[in-house]
């Protein structure tokens, strides 16, 4: 008599799910998570309406499928949601993470009719007002097996706001890579050549904020605190965007204002000359009015060694041991922000060095792409009922 065969399990297929490819946090992790994928010889498709960033996917050798996932009409919705059935059926797929609202509601419908199981990131807080139309229509990303937050400020504000069960979120932290923003592997040539392009001066404490021109970013509070230091001899740098438009006026008028004793410069790099941007500072200011949901620019200043003063809410509060891998200020308060730079600044050059040491440590500890990558393989796998 035959034994009976086991029955294999069936081809693991995962599609990520998102409106563009464009440029961004939630843009980047898709693709990361696209690569580890790849390396754990997973197949795997990027679903979107594209942009700059389906070449990156190319030269992984994931196919990009694209459909119009950046609407946010109703009758568009529902039409994706067929387009994207047909999709999911010809490519086998077995499971979609989808990272964004409008595309939810797409992925849900033809996950229901395939029956096939799809999880959601929430890379954001999302309104909850006008509470009948907002609460309603960000639920959809509750819907799925599993919940993936990008940070434990996210992971609370999820569970209080949609009475979903502790048990369904998984906080799973975005990563930076820690090889990028290592010092010791950063080009001097570059770093050198950089200076020289704005004639950063190298005599004196480079404080950076990074971030685009936006008035969430805390540009003017920094500058209001630095009116108020004690310590006004260092050189300043805006790393960002640099859109024009009636903040950039204001902005440049209150750049006039700054103490003479103050040099200052701004420019704008692209996501992989980052690295040189921190490597220039010794202090990166992160004084965002609003909270960040992780605050991945602080990790990325922390890998790199600088020493990270920010805003005490949102994702700070986790990526920050105040006084030991960085310090926090009170959100909004410009007097504690000016004592936080001065107390930083008074620092001996060993002390700072600590610190973005232990920062360093933390970060490639607990927050690296491999770290991320590993952790949302796993969630697919456990919604797969696979074992690793």
């Amino acid at each position: 008599m035959l034994k009976k065969q086991k029955k294999s399990q069936p081809k693991t297929v995962i599609a990520q799910v998102l409106p563009a490819l464009k440029q961004g946090g939630v843009e980047r992790g898709t693709i990361e998570i696209a690569a580890a994928l790849q390396k754990e010889q997973i197949e795997n498709y990027v679903i979107s309406s594209g942009g700059a960033m389906v070449k990156e996917l190319e030269q992984l050798g994931v196919e990009h499928i694209t459909l119009p996932m950046q609407t946010k009409n109703p009758f568009q919705i529902w039409k994706n949601a067929k387009l994207l059935e047909a999709v999911l059926k010809k490519k086998k797929v077995t499971l979609v993470h989808v990272r964004s609202r409008a595309p939810a509601w797409s992925v849900k419908l033809a996950c229901q009719r395939l029956k096939i199981p799809f999880i959601a990131t929430f890379h954001g807080l999302y309104g909850l007002s006008p509470r009948l139309f907002k609460k309603p229509y960000n639920r959809v990303m509750t819907q799925g097996e599993v919940v993936i937050a990008v940070s434990r400020f996210v992971e609370k504000h999820v569970i209080e706001n949609y009475g979903i069960s502790p048990q369904k979120v998984r906080c799973i932290p975005r990563g930076a890579d820690m090889d990028q923003f290592n010092r010791e592997n950063i080009s001097k040539t570059a770093l050198n050549q950089l200076i020289k392009q704005h004639n950063i001066p190298q005599n004196k404490p480079i404080i950076v904020l990074v971030g685009r021109l936006s008035r969430i970013k805390g540009h003017f509070l920094l500058l209001n605190a630095i009116r108020q230091m004690k310590n006004q001899n260092f050189t300043l740098l805006f790393i960002g965007g640099n859109p024009k438009g009636d903040y950039e006026v204001k902005l440049q008028e209150a750049l006039r204002q700054l103490p003479p004793s103050v040099d200052f410069r701004m420019f704008a790099l692209s996501s992989h000359q980052m690295p040189l941007g921190y490597a220039l500072a010794d202090i990166c200011v992160q004084p965002t009015l609003v909270p960040e949901t992780f605050g991945r620019s602080m990790v990325e200043a922390q890998a790199t060694g600088c020493v990270v003063v920010a805003a005490a809410h949102g994702g700070a509060l986790e990526l920050i041991d105040a006084g030991k891998t960085g310090f926090l200020f009170e959100p909004g308060d410009v007097n504690a922000l000016a004592m936080r730079l001065d107390e930083v600044l008074n620092l001996t050059p060993h002390a700072r060095k600590q610190i973005g040491e232990k920062a360093q440590k933390s970060a490639r500890s607990n927050y690296s792409i491999q770290k991320m990558c590993d952790r949302t393989i796993a969630v697919y796998r456990e919604v797969l009922g696979i074992k690793s």
